[in-house]
């Protein structure tokens, strides 16, 4: 029987806005199709494994991204990760402190430089439903239902040259005036979605797993949730 563990990336301060619940449904959607997992949180004075099978990180206000920016600095367990391909997941302030500046206080903070993007203040908060189709970027290229969430943040997100695009924006702010949400680069895909994420796109939390267990989307057992289904047409009604 195949085994997951997944990485629960500093809950205690990137765990603002219920972006935890990323991590159980994957758990969930892994165990419904027979497949062993486990959740492992990594707190703040944790060193960070770079072993697990995939990992995710939630949102949180100024001074939780400043702590979480200089943790994941300091434990570059989630670096060595990416550069070996596990999956990792990245809501909100988990996408700008995986970058290489952000805003905090006014002032501008160094992320931790592993997507290529910047981040700046909106002139107004971004805070609403957000949907957008997939761009099918990168590692996402199997992707092809369109995208939900919740967003409620004040960032500007700037993608570089080495980064792309998670989703085109069809409602929303998302990144800002690029029309554009979350970041795809190498095995990271980040967004500005919350709800939480994965229990509103449940291809998308397929997708991790799949990536995860190394294998094509396709050959994921197909899982059918009458409640999930009716919560995607409420919500991309």
């Amino acid at each position: 029987m195949p085994k997951l563990t997944i990485g629960l990336v500093l809950p205690d301060v990137l765990g603002t806005y219920g972006d935890d619940g990323n991590a159980l449904v994957l758990r969930e959607r892994a165990r419904r199709r027979g497949i062993e997992a486990s959740i492992e949180r990594i707190l703040l004075h944790d060193d960070i494994p770079p072993s697990y099978d995939l990992y995710t990180l939630g949102g949180g206000e100024d001074s939780a991204q400043l702590l979480a920016a200089a943790r994941l600095s300091a434990s570059p367990g989630l670096q060595s990760a990416a550069a070996d391909g596990r999956p990792i997941f990245a809501v909100c302030a988990g996408l700008q402190v995986l970058g290489h500046t952000f805003r905090a206080h006014g002032e501008e903070a160094e992320g931790v430089g592993l997507l290529d993007v910047t981040t700046t203040p909106l002139s107004r908060r971004a805070t609403g439903e957000l949907a957008s189709e997939p761009t099918r970027a990168g590692v996402t290229a199997e992707l092809s239902e369109p995208l939900t969430g919740f967003e409620n943040h004040m960032g500007a997100t700037v993608l570089g040259p080495d980064a792309s695009a998670l989703g085109r924006v069809t409602r929303g702010v998302g990144n800002g005036d690029a029309k554009v949400d979350g970041v795809v680069q190498g095995s990271v895909i980040a967004t500005y979605m919350h709800g939480p994420a994965l229990a509103r796109n449940p291809q998308l939390a397929d997708l991790l797993i799949a990536r995860a267990l190394d294998i094509p989307l396709a050959e994921l057992q197909p899982l059918e949730l009458d409640a999930v289904t009716k919560l995607r047409e409420e919500r991309l009604r």
